[in-house]
């Protein structure tokens, strides 16, 4: 699934955003609104990893979405 459909339909995927990285709060996940660039900082920020760590997490949960 391409990120531009993640983003369009970002309040059925924020769910499973939620559960993927739960330390992100539903708050911050609605700031975020599906732009790729600021989930990955957040992810960064928040669990403390690289910013390719951020960047595989996120490919890896993209490519599981339906």
């Amino acid at each position: 699934m391409n990120w531009d459909r993640i983003e369009g339909n970002w309040k059925q995927f924020k769910g499973n955003a939620m559960q993927q990285w739960g330390r992100i709060t539903n708050d911050q996940l609605d700031v975020i609104a599906g732009r790729r660039d600021q989930l990955a900082g957040k992810i960064q920020e928040v669990y403390g990893v690289t910013k390719e760590e951020a960047e595989k997490q996120l490919h890896d949960w993209q490519s599981s979405q339906k």
